[in-house]
């Protein structure tokens, strides 16, 4: 059984913090190695597949791509920068020989940088780093590379590792380089980089088949499509496989198709062999983290274990007086479903059942992780209700530890002191201060993940909107106390009917509103935040009484203040324990648990 090394192909992935280019650089590779025809319109950051992917500019879910340069194949795998995705990282790196770590040369190293970073050190891969965004007027790529470097440093690199290759580039405009000073028009110096110094995939063709399964997707017309890398040996279309499971039970099944990548197409195959990343049809009920063997001698392929959820939140059947009126999914066995089904291919998120049928308890990363499910299945025609996030503690020897953030924040130094006094109460910290450039202040804190649910909101408003904060998860502490709820009240609608511009200008007296006129409002639903610490309920459906004694035209003087439109995120970080966010096709509300004031009131008392 000889060992062999697989020249023609390259297997990497593209890892950095959100909004650092990685995608316009997956973008750039693809244009200059004749992937699309010259005829062909091609949009921007054409990975990014899904609309929410679009919209906000971020990549959620990896994606697999292979370009050609000169004979060689090189597989791409674009991943997700968010913290909330980290489980998309985890899995992918165990697909590839090297990463290309993609860094801002005017940001630097960033959090995300450091936990993406870390994670393919641990996994003894050796980085290619890419100093991207050298168009920049601000740059200081010279700058960035010792930060890189020291970062390296800080998270143990081998000696190997800390020999790392640079390449500086600019994404947008398609150029690379591999040295600052150097004149370039194409990618030519990223491509040659990768095919000198990522290794080849190595090992045995010839002996019994072994494939991770990393990844999934799911196709109407042939089902559930498991993606992952073979490690060993050969699959071929139509072969009897074993599939052996987490939990140590081994089925026969067969493939039906075996599919290589080529550009943003997948294309049939007869055959993969060792090295090719692959996604096989036929097995219906394969799962991430299972290994594809052969059938005479299975041998399974140890999994990634995967960072545990950090918050949960309920998602509970709608049943408020607006119920039924947009979504076309509203009852707890569609609830059920749905959320079963995101299991298959969202591995990083965890569903329980609860003591009542109509709502189930959903863990997932982080805030952002979370909004994405309810923003999917919102956008899907479902119709649903979600309580206020919440912390998952652990205990530990008797003790309950909770987990803790490590936070980052960029802002004008007039802004540093009311950012640095609302993070006291919140428990948080600080741990470093640097004059960053340009006037921005760097403040590093660790902060309990309590602590900032709900910060962002009041982050943004205090600086103006502009500040930036980057968190991520650092481990976990023992409990660090009390930490109070939102400072102030909701302003809450006293009953149904539809909001009249009379009845809100004397209730934004109260505080700011969230709605304008002509909304269909119920008793109970919250419309406004308090301007004290304590919930007001206002009559906006008042109407102005006419009399002969008032003159029809006074009625003009009236005048609404813009109400502040609340995005998914903002509602979740805005509600109390009490209330919960309504979610429809067409509408995001929200309402007190207890609609009813009288038997809130009792609530209360108890």
């Amino acid at each position: 059984m000889d060992k062999i090394t697989r020249d023609d192909i390259r297997n990497i992935a593209i890892i950095a913090h959100v909004d650092h280019g990685k995608t316009t650089l997956v973008d750039a590779l693809l244009r200059q190695s004749k992937v699309f025809r010259d005829n062909e319109k091609v949009q921007e950051r054409v990975m990014d597949s899904n609309d929410l992917e679009k919209e906000r500019g971020i990549t959620i879910l990896s994606k697999n791509t292979a370009v050609h340069y000169e004979d060689v194949k090189i597989n791409i795998i674009d991943t997700p920068g968010h913290a909330d995705f980290g489980g998309e990282v985890e899995r992918v790196l165990k697909m590839v020989d090297s990463v290309l770590l993609v860094v801002d040369s005017y940001e630097g190293a960033m959090p995300q940088t450091k936990f993406v970073l870390k994670k393919a050190l641990e996994l003894e891969l050796k980085p290619i780093v890419v100093i991207n965004k050298i168009d920049k007027p601000n740059e200081r790529a010279a700058e960035v590379i010792d930060e890189v470097f020291d970062l390296f440093v800080e998270l143990g690199a081998s000696d190997e590792q800390l020999d790392f290759t640079v390449i500086y580039a600019s994404a947008r405009d398609g150029i690379a380089k591999a040295e600052l000073e150097d004149e370039s028009d194409n990618m030519e110096a990223l491509f040659k980089a990768i095919i000198e110094h990522v290794d080849p995939p190595k090992g045995y063709v010839d002996m019994p088949l072994q494939m991770l399964v990393t990844s999934l997707d799911y196709n109407e017309y042939v089902g559930k499509i498991g993606i992952g890398k073979v490690e060993r040996g050969t699959v071929k279309k139509n072969q009897t496989v074993a599939v052996m499971r987490k939990d140590g039970t081994v089925k026969n099944v067969k493939v039906s198709n075996v599919y290589t990548y080529n550009g943003l197409k997948r294309e049939e195959t007869e055959e993969a062999k060792l090295g090719d990343i692959v996604a096989v049809s036929g097995i219906a009920d394969i799962n991430i983290g299972e290994t594809i063997a052969d059938a005479q001698n299975p041998e399974a392929l140890p999994f990634v274990e995967i960072d545990e959820p950090t918050l949960s939140m309920n998602f509970i059947v709608n049943n408020s007086p607006f119920a039924g009126q947009d979504g076309e999914f509203v009852t707890s066995r569609h609830l059920r479903d749905r959320l079963m089904k995101e299991l298959e291919t969202n591995v990083s998120l965890k569903v329980e059942e609860t003591d009542s049928a109509d709502s189930f308890k959903v863990s997932g990363r982080g805030e952002l992780h979370l909004s994405i499910l309810i923003e999917t299945m919102r956008r899907e025609g479902y119709e649903f209700q979600v309580s206020k996030p919440t912390v998952i503690f652990k205990s530990e020897n008797g003790k309950k530890l909770e987990p803790i953030e490590h936070l980052t924040i960029d802002v004008p130094e007039e802004f540093m002191g009311v950012v640095m006094e609302k993070l006291g109460p919140r428990k948080a910290e600080m741990l470093n201060m640097t004059s960053a450039i340009n006037g921005y202040t760097r403040l590093e804190f660790t902060v309990p993940s309590r602590g900032l649910i709900g910060f962002r909101n009041e982050f943004m408003t205090d600086t103006k909107g502009n500040g930036i904060m980057n968190s991520i998860l650092e481990g976990y502490e023992p409990f660090k106390g009390e930490i109070s709820e939102r400072s102030r009240g909701s302003l809450v609608v006293f009953e149904n009917g539809e909001s009249v511009t009379y009845g809100l200008v004397n209730a934004q007296e109260r505080g700011v509103l969230f709605i304008g006129a002509g909304m269909p409002v119920y008793q109970g639903m919250v419309v406004g935040e308090c301007s004290r610490n304590e919930d007001i309920e206002v009559n906006v459906c008042k109407k102005k009484h006419l009399s002969n004694t008032r003159a029809s035209g006074s009625d003009e003087a009236l005048k609404l203040i813009t109400p502040r439109d609340m995005s998914l995120e903002q509602c979740l970080e805005f509600i109390a324990s009490d209330e919960l966010v309504e979610v429809t096709p067409n509408n995001i509300r929200l309402r007190k648990r207890i609609l009813d004031p009288a038997m809130r009131k009792r609530a209360a008392k108890k």
